[in-house]
Parts: C-alpha cells; structure tokens; sequence
C-alpha cells in the first residue's frame, strides 16, 4: 500500500504543481486565476473522495482502484495534448479540475484497504508507513519534473505524469488482493448503510480535524511569505526547510509511530497537535535560520505523531462495510482545512505582520483549542454507548494503548 500512495503522490507532484507555471509563465494568466483555478481542483478532489470511498464500499477497493487509475491515464495524457496544442486556458482549467477530481477518488479506497487488512492494535503504524511511501513520492516527484522541464515540454510532463498511474495497475492487478465486498443486501444506495452524515461522534472528530489543519496548515503558505518577506530568507533557504521536513518523516514517522502506538488514541491525538501548538509559537520570537530549522523539527514531530493516529481513529470508528464512505468524507474534511488555511493566515499577515508575537500567537491559540477539543471529544466519545453499538460490534477504544 505504501507503493499504491507513493504512486498516486508522485503522479500528481511531477506534473501538477508545474501547471502554475505554465498557465503564469506561458499563457500569461494572473496568480489570481491561478490560484483560483488550483482552489477549486482543490475543493473538487475532496468532493470526489466520497465518492471514491462510496465507491469502493460498492464495488471492492481493488476494482475501484484499477478503474480510476486506466480513467486518470487517460485524463493526464489528454491534458498533456491539450497544452501541448496550447489550448483554450479555460478548457485546460476544466480538464485539469476533472483530473484532480478523479485522483480524489484512489485515496479513499487505498486507505480503506489498510484498515480492511490490518488488525486494530497495528493500525497506527500501518498508516505511518504509507505516509512514508506518500513523502517518498512527494519528495521525488517535484524534483523528477524539474529535471525534466529541462529536456521536455509541459505537454510531455503531464503525460509521464498519467503512464504512472500505469504503473499502479500493474501493482494493484498482480499484488492487491481484494480486501472486502459487499454481503447479499449491503450494496444498497451510495447513501445507505446507516449514513454516516448521522454518526455524531465520527463527524464531530472530523470537524475537530478542519479546526487543526486551518490552524497548523501553513508551511506551505504563511510561513512562506513571512520567512522570505519579513524574515528576508531566500527562496532556496524556504525550500531546504520542506525538504527537510520531507526528510524528517521518512527517517521518524514508522519509529514515532511504533511508539505512539503504545499510548491511547486520545493521547496521541492530542500530544500531535501540542507539538503543531509549541513549533509555531516558537515564530514569535525564531527570526534565524537555524532556529527555523528547529521549529520545522518540532512541527514535524507533530506531524507524524497526528496524522497516522487521526487516521486509524477514523478506521477503528468506521463500520466495515462503510470504511471508504468514512475515509472519504474525512479526506474531504482534510481539503477543506487545506483550502481555507492560507486564507486564515493571509488575514493575519495583513494585519499583524509587523507583530510576530501577536500573528503566531492567535495561530498558536487555535491550535490550543483545538487540542483541548480532542480531549474532550475522546472522553465523550468513549462514554457513548449508544455509539460503540452502532458499531457492528468493532472494539474502538480511544483512552486505552492498543497493547
């Protein structure tokens, strides 16, 4: 599963990312529309994951998985001939929209499958593992289609970007097994099998999950223009500190997680987001470089100590013949914060740019709450009776270790 991840991760981060370039550099459009243009391919791919997940509760994650793959072959490489015949910018835009959103579908079905193959108490570094494979692909991706935007044209990137995806049907048909079919009566509607939009305590932890990306989701964006603008680090400077976190997961995420494994869920949900709280308060008073890389440590020690426990949470709360629905609505969640975090973080550098204690601080502050409202949620949750029930009989158990 980590390679099935690393696949989707690479394909989208070879050719994708390099798609503002192009619309910016050779068709002349505004970083607006840009950005406006990547928002909504943003939003749209986190729509599909529910249909993804839906899916592959229907008709098994193995099929779902071959099927979207062969489509997103053959979106990629019609993207690339679109600009490689410099087509109309809006025609590109859609087709790029339709791209992303059907990518949106795999996950949830890849990360059905974890939870339909591994046993509860190993779930937490099952997850860490294929956050490897995802930061393995992140990591190559981008650098493979800089390589290669000096040999090839856009157009031809985009297309090695959908043969990828070849790659994973060759994976999954000669590797995967599949991991789970509906009984006699389990098919139903997209939206049957008990809705999970009525699971209270599943949607309140997603909730809580939007919070804390919203609040910690700014690598990639506030921190970008404060340490360049305010900070006055180089371009290069910034991008050793992503690097470095990619390279910090890799090496940490599977032995932190071994260890976070032995605490509750509840626990490690919250020391993670502690971590995400204590790393960025540190931008109140960090202004070097070396003390930067500190702050990217801590951040990212939060990182995979959350992220990997957030999603066996989700796998242990969902019902079996509902786990993609579960894992798509959470991915959509997860957009949603991604979506709307640079634009909490914009408000704060316009108007508290020249006060770092002040921008860092409120951001900190979310976060905070956010920690506290999982503690709460994980004793709410286990005192829910009702709850444990409705869930077919599955042992979730958040304020005790799995071993």
């Amino acid at each position: 599963m980590m390679a099935l991840d690393g696949c989707v991760v690479i394909s989208f981060s070879l050719a994708l990312p390099f798609l503002s370039l192009y619309l910016h550099t050779e068709r002349e459009l505004s970083m607006t529309l840009v950005g406006l243009i990547f928002l909504v391919g943003g939003i749209c791919s986190g729509l599909t994951s529910i249909a993804g997940g839906m899916i592959s509760d229907r008709i098994g994650r193995r099929k779902t998985i071959l099927i979207i793959s062969l489509i997103s072959i053959i979106t990629n490489l019609f993207l690339g001939l679109l600009v490689l015949n410099h087509a109309g910018i809006w025609f590109i835009a859609i087709i790029y929209v339709v791209t992303r959103s059907i990518v949106g579908i795999l996950t949830p079905a890849v990360y059905a499958v974890v939870a339909d193959i591994t046993p509860k108490e190993r779930l937490t570094e099952a997850y860490a593992v294929v956050r490897i494979g995802g930061n393995i692909g992140f990591a190559l991706g981008p650098a493979i289609g800089g390589y290669l935007l000096g040999l090839i044209s856009y157009g031809y990137l985009f297309m090695l970007a959908g043969s990828v995806f070849a790659l994973m049907i060759v994976l999954s048909y000669f590797f995967l097994k599949e991991t789970f079919l509906p009984g006699p009566g389990e098919k139903g509607g997209f939206f049957s099998a008990g809705n999970f939009f009525k699971d209270g305590v599943f949607l309140s932890f997603t909730v809580l999950n939007i919070m804390l990306i919203i609040s910690m989701a700014h690598m990639g964006s506030t921190l970008s223009i404060f340490s360049i603008d305010k900070l006055g680090f180089s371009t290069l400077q910034y991008g050793f500190l992503l690097t470095l976190n990619g390279i910090i997961v890799v090496l940490i995420q599977y032995p932190v997680a071994f260890g976070v494994n032995r605490l509750s869920k509840r626990t490690g949900l919250v020391l993670g987001s502690l971590f995400y709280v204590i790393g960025y308060s540190t931008l109140a008073w960090f202004n070097t470089f070396n003390q930067l890389l500190l702050m990217i440590l801590i951040i990212t020690i939060g990182e995979v100590i959350f992220s990997p426990v957030s999603s066996a949470v989700v796998a242990e709360l969902a019902p079996g013949q509902q786990r993609g629905r579960y894992m798509g609505l959470f991915s959509l969640g997860q957009t949603i914060g991604f979506s709307f975090a640079p634009l909490f973080g914009g408000v704060l550098l316009d108007r508290f740019s020249a006060r770092p204690p002040v921008l860092w601080g409120i951001i900190a502050a979310s976060g905070l709450l956010t920690s506290l409202g999982f503690l709460v949620w994980g004793r709410i949750a286990m005192h829910n009776k009702a709850y444990a029930a409705q869930s077919s009989g599955r042992d979730v158990d958040l304020n005790t270790p799995s071993q």
